[in-house]
């Protein structure tokens, strides 16, 4: 009798043991960000930026010490300020030959050393505005409404 309860109590307790992980094996999974941009824990964040900080092998030839800021000498900054100038002024005189007095774009072509710009009246008020590159070829277009 002691050998069939011996192995009546093992059986019941494999049979509990496999019953037991059957449940724990249904149990549900929960995803839980770590990225708090996610929807992570905001602790997280010093963690990530100090990991990220560790690994970065990159480095921009362009950027200094200054936290990324490049410093530029008064000439550099005189000549870009000088360049914005004249651009704006191309800019206010090509303008000049392509919208009337009365505000509205004129139909026609504008042609300067550097772009083609076509302005096409599709009828209805609307007119297309295409800019092309003479270098590349490349343009782009929109479409406006004139009244």
């Amino acid at each position: 009798m002691s050998t069939f309860r011996s192995h009546s109590l093992r059986a019941a307790l494999f049979i509990t043991a496999g019953a037991l992980s059957g449940q724990a094996i249904a149990t549900e999974l929960i995803y839980y960000p770590r990225n708090p941009s996610f929807g992570g824990n905001p602790a997280y964040g010093p963690v990530l930026l100090n990991s990220a900080l560790a690994t970065k092998t990159h480095t921009d030839p362009g950027l200094n010490d200054r936290g990324g800021i490049e410093e530029k000498t008064p000439l550099e900054q005189f000549n870009e300020t000088l360049e914005r100038q004249v651009v704006n002024r191309l800019t206010t005189a090509a303008t000049s030959k392509i919208i009337g007095p009365n505000g509205n774009l004129i139909p026609g072509n504008l042609e300067t050393d550097n772009f083609i710009i076509q302005i096409a009246d599709m009828g209805n008020g609307m007119l297309n505005v295409t800019t092309t590159d003479k270098l590349t070829g490349a343009s782009t277009a929109f479409m406006v409404n004139s009244q």
